[in-house]
C-alpha cells in the first residue's frame, strides 16, 4: 500500500533541520516539485531514495532548491568567466578538459539544473530521457520539470557515473556515504549523508511518532532532574 508522506510535518522537520527554521517560497516550490514528481511516478519505491535525491538537490543548488547554473551565475557568460578564472588559478585540478568553453556553435556544456549536468554527452543522454532537445538548447535544463526529471531519473538509472540509488540503498544496505558516488565520487560524501538522513527522518511514515517519542522522553528526563534538584534544595 502506498503511504503518502505528511507534508506538513515534512516541511516543519526539514525547515528546522536544514533551513535555519524557515523555508523561503522558492525553496518550498522546488521541494514540492520533487515531491510531486516522486509521488506521481515512484510512490511505492524506497523512500530513502527520495531522501538522497532531495539531499543531492539541497547540496547541488547551494540550498536554494531551484535549478541553478554552475557557480550560481546569472548567465552562461558570467559562469564561463568564473570557471576560467578558477581553472587558471589551479582551483579546478580535477578538470582535464574545460567543458564549459563554448563549442563551435557557441553552446556551453557547463553545469545546470538541480543536479549539475555537465558535458555534451550528458546533455545528449538526458535529451533522450526527458524528451527535450537539451543539445539544441542547453538552458532548458534550467526548467523545473526538466531539472526534476534529470535529477530523479538520472539517479535512479545511474546515468551520471554508473552508480544508481539501488546500489547503495537497498534491502541489505544503507550506505548513505557512498551513495554520493551516484553523482560525484566521494566529494563531501559525509555532508550529503547527513543531509539525506534529515530528509529521511522527515519522510518516513513513522517519523512523527518517533520524534514525538524522543521529545516526550527528553521532557520526562528534564522534569525528573528538576524534581531531584528541588528535593536536594529542601
Amino acid at each position: 500500500m502506498v503511504v503518502h508522506l505528511d507534508r506538513r510535518f515534512f516541511f516543519e522537520a526539514v525547515g528546522d533541520g536544514l533551513f535555519k527554521g524557515k523555508l523561503t517560497h522558492p525553496q518550498v516550490v522546488g521541494i514540492t516539485a520533487i515531491l510531486d514528481a516522486w509521488e506521481e511516478r515512484f510512490a511505492d519505491a524506497d523512500r530513502r531514495w527520495l531522501a538522497y535525491i532531495l539531499a543531492t538537490a539541497y547540496h547541488e543548488t547551494a540550498y536554494t532548491m531551484q535549478p541553478v547554473r554552475e557557480t550560481l551565475a546569472e548567465s552562461d557568460g558570467r559562469a564561463v568567466e568564473i570557471l576560467e578564472t578558477a581553472f587558471a588559478a589551479g582551483r579546478l585540478s580535477w578538470v582535464r578538459t574545460p567543458y564549459w568553453r563554448p563549442d563551435e556553435d557557441g553552446r556551453s556544456w557547463l553545469g545546470r539544473g538541480l543536479v549539475q549536468l555537465t558535458h555534451k554527452r550528458n546533455y545528449e543522454a538526458m535529451s533522450v530521457l526527458t524528451g527535450i532537445d537539451l543539445v539544441a538548447d542547453p538552458d532548458r535544463a534550467m526548467e523545473m520539470d526538466a531539472a526534476v526529471t534529470i535529477l530523479i531519473e538520472g539517479m535512479l538509472q545511474g546515468s551520471f557515473t554508473g552508480h544508481k540509488l539501488a546500489d547503495h540503498l537497498n534491502a541489505t544496505t544503507a550506505d548513505w556515504v557512498n551513495a554520493r558516488r551516484i553523482v560525484n565520487g566521494t566529494d563531501r560524501a559525509e555532508k550529503l549523508a547527513a543531509y539525506a538522513m534529515v530528509f529521511d527522518a522527515a519522510i518516513r511514515p513513522d517519523a512523527a511518532r518517533s520524534m514525538l517519542a524522543r521529545l516526550k522522553a527528553w521532557g520526562a528526563h528534564v522534569i525528573a532532574r528538576l524534581i531531584a534538584g528541588a528535593r536536594r534544595v529542601r
